[in-house]
């Protein structure tokens, strides 16, 4: 819901960026990170000094030694000044401030480089910046800027990673509804996507439903938990209640930022590879979203000791990382390439052995191959499980639109598609035209397959047989064995002339 303007803002500020000799939007996007950053630390820096003077206590500033590197001292040097400024001194000041509850995005500058190339690009990008207030008192539009920034990632990442729709993460997050007092983890993080679907999904819940507006995207916005009166709560909520880790650093960077222009205060998001030895896979978190990059094989002399799949791909390793980082009773939605619900392998099996004997599948949500473009036409299933106990039955959804074209555009049709039809029938598994209840019975006799089409054309045969006319089925039946008993004679016929 961002005004006119402040759209027209970023355009200009990534144009220029493109202009000046940064084509790829991620890399604009990580600089820009740093100018906002070097901002924040300004303002963050008054908020603390005037807390300080209103409780009488002392208060030692973050530029006590570095005044020149206050945001408001540079933003009038001449371009050229400004660039010489910037490259020698704010930024490795920035690199290298002590990490504090605030500023735990310094922790991951140590191999930030700093490559805008032209003084007067940077001169223009910080005088935008500074027009668009990004400040602490105006969390939703902090929020929504660099949503909007993130959103002209238009090229897929390296190792396969892509950004997952927002309302697709919208969907998954309600499938699951997280509440306060649960830890919510992603393993394979990215810009937080995940992670702020479910603060803003528990956010709506505590904020009056006069106060919340909705956009045209279904998006929600002013969500100011007016309902959450207790601060520990609020602590609770913005500081130990989200997890994520990636094995990226610039994409820590940008999840780190995403998450604080967004009101978590202290993200809790790591540097790590989820799959490798170095990882330690604690069953620790209530809730896991996911949808990590699905490229290729592991090394196999690094794959973590703890996996009981003998497999190197990556997409049946991560399956069992989502089960071992859940406690008992937690509960995943995930997102998972075609070929895991199908695939022959002994391997592909045996992970879908695992889901349904080791956990409570309760559903696959298959979403048309469009849902991922401009990125990427891999078709794609979303599962959701709970770790322990075993499957009974599971709920089979097959999504054919998601509220955007699925060419490579994605223009807005109405956002919603069927997304609200998957949520108000997934609580009572109800079955409809594009869904089904399949009972693990007849999935195990399948080779534990989790495509639907196996089990929707044995739908549509004993439904086509259920609603054909009686008579009609007799004579059918009739006919049948009148041909049965033709042949039989030809054979007796031919046997007796040989």
């Amino acid at each position: 819901m961002l005004a006119p303007e402040l759209k027209s803002q970023i355009n200009k500020l990534l144009d220029r960026f493109w202009s000046g000799g940064i084509a790829n939007p991620l890399t604009a996007i990580e600089q820009i990170s740093y100018l906002i950053f070097m901002k924040r630390l300004e303002d963050l820096d008054t908020i603390h000094a005037r807390r300080a003077l209103v409780r009488k206590e002392e208060y030692t500033s973050f530029f006590e030694t570095h005044e020149n590197c206050r945001w408001s001292q540079w933003k009038h040097y001449s371009a050229d000044a400004m660039l010489l400024h910037v490259q020698t001194v704010v930024f490795p000041f920035i690199k290298n401030l002590n990490d504090g509850d605030d500023v735990l995005y310094s922790k991951y500058m140590k191999d930030a480089v700093f490559v805008i190339p032209k003084a007067s690009l940077l001169q223009e990008a910080v005088s935008i910046i500074d027009e668009m207030k990004i400040t602490e008192r105006n969390q939703d539009t902090q929020g929504d800027i660099y949503e909007y920034l993130l959103n002209q990632l238009k090229a897929s990442g390296l190792n396969g990673q892509f950004r997952t729709p927002r309302h697709i993460i919208r969907m998954m997050v309600e499938l699951v509804d997280p509440d306060i007092g649960e830890t919510v983890c992603d393993p394979a993080c990215g810009t937080a996507g995940f992670l702020i679907g479910a603060y803003e999904h528990i956010l709506r819940k505590y904020t009056s439903a006069e106060i919340v507006e909705i956009a045209e995207d279904g998006s929600s916005h002013n969500l100011i938990g007016d309902k959450i009166i207790d601060k520990k709560l609020w602590n609770l909520l913005k500081r130990e209640t989200f997890y994520g880790y990636d094995f990226d650093t610039t994409m820590i960077r940008i999840g780190l930022m995403n998450m604080i222009l967004h009101g978590i205060e202290r993200p809790n998001i790591r540097y790590a590879d989820t799959l490798s030895k170095k990882f330690e896979q604690k069953p620790i978190y209530d809730i896991v979203f996911a949808n990590p990059p699905f490229a290729g094989s592991i090394d196999e002399t690094d794959i973590n000791d703890e996996f009981r799949e003998d497999t190197t791909k990556t997409e049946l390793l991560f399956i069992e990382l989502f089960k071992n980082l859940l406690r008992t009773g937690g509960k995943a939605s995930v997102i998972v390439p075609n070929g895991v619900l199908f695939g022959s392998s002994n391997a592909h099996i045996q992970a879908r052995k695992m889901l349904l004997e080791e956990c409570q599948l309760e559903a696959v949500i298959s979403m048309p191959s469009g849902v991922f473009q401009p990125y990427s036409g891999v078709g794609t299933a979303v599962l959701v499980f709970v770790k322990g106990g075993k499957t009974e039955n599971v709920w089979f959804f097959e999504m054919l639109k998601d509220g955007y074209s699925l060419d490579q555009k994605r223009d807005l049709i109405d956002g919603k598609g069927d997304i609200p039809d998957i949520v108000s029938k997934f609580p009572k598994r109800e079955n409809s035209e594009q869904s089904l209840l399949v009972s693990a019975g007849k999935i195990k006799e399948n080779d534990y397959s989790l495509s639907i089409a196996r089990y929707k054309s044995e739908k549509e045969d004993s439904e086509a047989i259920a609603h054909e006319n009686p008579v009609k089925l007799i004579e059918k039946l009739l006919d049948q064995e009148r041909e049965i008993a033709r042949r039989l004679n030809e054979l007796k016929e031919l046997t007796k002339s040989e």
